[in-house]
């Protein structure tokens, strides 16, 4: 069986969505809040190093459109890790990681792909 981690936030309507794909399927997965629990900078680096910081960062949320400009400006990998420990609901919803492969939002033919349904 898989090994499978939903990072994202309860009331975000995309991992809601996501939840109820795996529970409809009776899939096991463990799901990481980062409200509740943060994000630690070495998961950030990891997934940044893969998927490049563009796709990860939520440019469109309230939480970016409201910091300063100067922190809006110039974002590269490293700043845009820094922001995203430090402000959580910056990180696009949901990140899968299925045994180590890592799905950034709601995609459920990759979920099907990874999981061989």
């Amino acid at each position: 069986m898989a090994e499978i981690t939903l990072y994202g936030i309860p009331n975000c309507d995309t991992v809601k969505k996501t939840r109820q794909w795996f529970e409809k399927r009776g899939i096991v997965y463990s799901f990481h809040d980062y409200k509740k629990s943060g994000i630690d900078k070495e998961m950030l680096e990891l997934w940044v190093l893969e998927k490049g910081w563009e796709p990860i960062l939520n440019k469109r949320g309230t939480t970016f459109r409201q910091l300063p400009d100067v922190l809006k400006e110039d974002i590269d990998g490293d700043k845009a890790i820094m922001l995203m420990v430090a402000h959580p609901s910056m990180i696009k919803r949901p990140i899968v990681d299925i045994d180590g492969e890592v799905i950034i939002g709601y995609d459920s033919t990759a979920y099907e792909t990874l999981l061989g349904l």
